[in-house]
């Protein structure tokens, strides 16, 4: 059996931001019928030197749009500097899913071997091939960031549990 790129980057990008939507949305609710302001969490983090919440969404985000962007040669949506809230984080995860999904499979699958060169934040860069950027960087870097967002919500006491994070079953 065999799984292409496009499997391997948006379906399971897709399966789990949409996961991540669901878990900002109970995080809301949480928020709402507790009467916190929803800039606490946030502005959560684990460890005073790790990213809060918003940037841990934001990061998973970026690494997804970056890896299909350069795997697929789109254009990638660009989204401001303005702090979001939560609705706004889902908004922007909802842009991703879309961007994602208008990509051609073709263009995903045909770059295993291609040459990219992603570029971090600082203006360094690092040179991958398609199939490298997607499973030893991509990947692990976006599931940090999403398994971190839970487990901010998670530690501030919004009730999740291990489904919310793998959310149902796909089928294969």
């Amino acid at each position: 059996m065999t799984i292409s790129m496009y499997e391997s980057s948006v379906g399971i990008f897709s399966q789990y931001l949409g996961n991540l939507s669901d878990i900002l949305d109970r995080a809301a609710a949480h928020a709402a019928e507790r009467r916190i302001d929803p800039s606490i969490l946030l502005r959560s983090r684990l460890y005073p030197n790790m990213y809060d919440l918003t940037h841990q969404v934001g990061e998973a985000s970026r690494h997804v749009v970056l890896d299909c962007a350069l795997l697929s040669g789109a254009e990638p949506p660009a989204f401001g500097d303005s702090e979001p809230d939560l609705p706004e984080l889902t908004s922007r995860i909802a842009t991703v899913i879309a961007f994602m999904q208008s990509l051609q499979p073709a263009a995903i699958n045909d770059a295993a071997e291609k040459e990219v060169v992603f570029t971090f934040r600082n203006g360094s860069t690092r040179k991958f091939t398609g199939k490298s950027l997607l499973l030893t960087f991509s990947v692990p870097q976006f599931f940090f960031h999403v398994t971190t967002a839970y487990d901010i919500l998670r530690h501030n006491g919004v009730d999740l549990a291990k489904k919310n994070f793998l959310g149902p079953p796909t089928p294969a």
